[in-house]
């Protein structure tokens, strides 16, 4: 690891602003931090599978509205808009995706990869936001509509299937 690695290391790991915002550590991956980043996102997701919607939702509502804030503190300490290393919005937005799909092996993997595809790809209007919005709302806004893609070609794909 370089000495700036090192140094961001240090610093994400002693300030729980940037702890929570690097997704406990898992924004510091050294080869796709986003991907490794979403994990965090699927874990809260079975651990929060048999609570019921209602709780999921709130829990969907909780990691938006604080990863606002969060993710816009982190950038805000590192003087970085959108550090790579930045991944609550990744969790947040893996943890929408999964509310959607149906609780199985495959379906999960599914819905993994699609989100995966839609916040590495950035189709339209997911780049737009990504540019022109800053701040929490920005980092937050474009992985929450790559997890709407995903969720509406979710959704799609399971219509197909009935």
């Amino acid at each position: 690891m370089s000495d700036s690695g090192k140094n961001l290391a240090r610093q994400v790991m002693t300030d729980p602003v940037h702890i929570l915002a690097f997704g406990f550590g898992t924004g510091l991956a050294p080869v796709a931090p986003g991907t490794v980043g979403s994990l965090p996102g699927v874990l809260l997701a079975w651990l929060t599978l048999d609570l019921g919607l209602m709780t999921q939702i709130g829990v969907a509502a909780f990691l938006i509205a604080f990863g606002v804030w969060v993710c816009g503190e982190s950038a805000r300490r590192l003087g970085i808009h959108d550090h790579g290393g930045i991944v609550w919005d990744e969790i947040a937005g893996m943890y929408v995706v999964l509310i959607v799909a149906p609780p199985t092996v495959w379906a999960w993997i599914l819905a993994f990869g699609l989100f995966r595809a839609f916040d590495i790809v950035k189709p339209w209007p997911i780049r737009d936001l990504d540019h022109r919005l800053h701040g929490g709302v920005g980092i937050m806004l474009d992985d929450l509509v790559a997890a709407l893609y995903a969720s509406l070609l979710l959704v799609f794909l399971g219509s197909l299937m009935n």
